[in-house]
């Protein structure tokens, strides 16, 4: 006869089986529950058209994810304006074969881009709990990536680097100044290029001078001014609000990739609050605030294939004008 287990054991067998069941539900349903999130951001001057931006992050692309390529593929029937691509492109040596796949739908869309760490260095085996103890920090084993096909690969898209760097676009008859970093969480940012970065292109429009041609005839163009990083550190969050921006896009975070629901992301993998760990948000800086996207991204590393409570997802922005 089998011996009847202790209260205490039944507990404990429960406990296992729940964590085995969400680890099972994690890795084989929730990983590939591709979301995309759509959100209004009134950002736009007065009458204004809408724009679509479509914001994609953290793709972590090995070449054999198939289905995570072809879903990226049909986002392109959204028909947006501009692409924004916030990072870790890459998740494997080969990771750029699916990147193509995945993104040759957009060629000649409107784009920008930043780098994250892993589109320079390869994923790693690491142990989930060191994450509780703070940022995670480059593996030792880590194998370089192939960053200049990766750029090559946007170039021929028609995507503009905005490393360390500011570029401006117009889109439906608004103005855009965008200016980006590259990776802060490797400390590859460097924020003090952005204002030089941000005079230098203002000086070369002549549109975006007050005074131009004339007093009598003054030309004002409004502008909408975006910040874009890999990931949202504070500092960096602050140096882009300082520097006037009124939208904000970053990646990195995964949502916390593994949440509690009701409770949230354990953790942030940067210094940002865990409430704005991923989607919509304010940020606030001194006397100025801007609207913060931080997108759950849609990949994991394929040494940690699981989401629990947190979707992989892309976003659609729609800027509308502000009331």
């Amino acid at each position: 006869m089998t011996a009847r287990l202790t209260p205490v054991a039944r507990i404990a067998l429960a406990i296992g089986a729940a964590g085995v069941a969400a680890f099972a539900y994690g890795s084989l349903v929730e990983r590939t529950r591709w979301t995309l999130r759509r959100v209004d951001v009134p950002v736009l001057p007065p009458g204004a058209e809408p724009i679509r931006v479509l914001h994609l992050s953290d793709l972590h692309m090995a070449p054999w994810q198939r289905d995570k390529q072809e879903w990226v593929r049909s986002l392109a029937a959204l028909q947006p304006d501009l692409v924004v691509d916030t990072g870790d492109n890459l998740g494997h040596e080969r990771g750029i074969e699916g990147v193509r796949r995945a993104l040759e739908p957009f060629r000649g869309v409107p784009g920008v881009f930043v780098n994250g760490s892993n589109d320079y260095f390869g994923p790693v085996m690491k142990n989930p709990f060191a994450y509780f103890a703070g940022p995670s920090r480059l593996g030792r084993r880590a194998s370089r990536l192939d960053i200049g096909e990766l750029h090559a690969f946007f170039d021929e898209l028609g995507w503009q680097d905005l490393d360390n760097t500011a570029t401006a676009l117009d889109l439906r008859g608004t103005h855009f100044e965008f200016f980006g970093v590259d990776d802060p969480h490797k400390g590859y940012d460097r924020l003090d290029l952005i204002t030089a970065a941000i005079d230098e292109l203002r000086a070369e429009d002549p549109l975006g001078d007050e005074t131009w041609p004339d007093e009598a005839s003054a030309v004002v163009r409004p502008t909408v001014t975006v910040g874009v990083a890999h990931a949202p550190y504070q500092r960096v969050l602050n140096s882009f609000v300082n520097h006037g921006a009124q939208l904000m896009l970053a990646g990195h975070t995964h949502g916390g990739q593994v949440c509690v629901p009701g409770f949230g992301a354990l953790v942030t993998n940067c210094d940002i609050p865990r409430d704005q760990v991923k989607g919509l948000s304010v940020w606030r800086h001194g006397l100025r605030s801007a609207f913060l996207n931080v997108s759950a991204g849609l990949g994991t590393s394929i040494y940690a294939p699981v989401r629990f409570a947190c979707p992989p997802e892309a976003t659609l922005l729609t800027l509308v004008p502000t009331e």
